[in-house]
């Protein structure tokens, strides 16, 4: 194994890697050595990253998938497993933001998108992928989550709620599988992120006073390559 390239060997998914921390965290994955598998809904935005990764000297195979399909996650699944017999890092990046309201105000729809790409994507992506994190030396699982989650905050209930219910899940995971295999679930708050996603939250905000997607990403390799037990949560910046 090449001194800089650590992963060489190892498969990573990627969800939300079209853009922003998902795009970035495949990226520097790929560029220590992982084969990163690319997810999004956005076939056009994931190539421009499988091309950079490629430039980079890197590889990765891009899998579209809408996570709002009722079918989406299991054709990932059944795609994945068909070509490759074990997942060693599995990130979930993918998240739906809500318009910010009060509780009383929630526009349904997009609460229903939140619940599904939240939540309801992230348990089926477990359910789906588990028997390949198995079969993984030391399968491991980093979600992203937000400070709304654990700390209630005005106006961001409907997203809010769901990190929540992410996290809840993620931990459950983590302690259902800690002791009959190798696999370990931690959760990382990427906190203020250069992102679209902050972009919709902050719209006045000058987007340069925030860190950029890189940083996040870094340390998310950092934390694959430097293990973590499950239960781990950090927040960054």
């Amino acid at each position: 194994m090449a001194e800089n390239k650590p992963f060489e060997g190892r498969v990573a998914l990627v969800t939300g890697a079209s853009r922003g921390i998902g795009a970035a965290t495949a990226q520097a994955l790929a560029a220590k050595g992982a084969h990163v598998i690319l997810t999004a809904r956005d076939d056009a935005a994931l190539e421009r990253v499988e091309d950079a990764i490629h430039n980079d000297g890197g590889t990765a195979t891009i899998a579209p998938v809408d996570l709002t399909e009722n079918d989406g996650v299991a054709r990932l699944a059944q795609a994945i497993s068909s070509r490759w017999d074990a997942l060693d890092m599995l990130v979930i990046s993918a998240a739906y933001l809500p318009t910010l309201t009060p509780v009383t105000q929630i526009e349904p729809k997009q609460f229903n998108n939140a619940i599904t790409v939240n939540l309801l994507a992230t348990q089926a992506l477990l359910a789906g992928l588990h028997p390949m994190l198995r079969r993984a030396d030391a399968g491991r699982v980093i979600g992203l989550t937000s400070s709304v989650g654990a700390t209630p905050r005005a106006y961001w209930s409907a997203y809010g709620s769901t990190k929540a219910a992410f996290d809840n899940l993620l931990e459950c995971y983590g302690q259902e599988v800690a002791n009959t295999g190798a696999i370990r679930v931690a959760l990382v708050d990427p906190g203020a992120t250069r992102t679209a996603m902050r972009e919709k939250a902050y719209p006045g905000e000058d987007p340069q006073t925030v860190k950029p997607p890189e940083e996040v990403a870094s340390r998310i390799a950092e934390l694959f390559e430097g293990d973590f037990e499950t239960g781990h949560r950090e927040r960054i910046g």
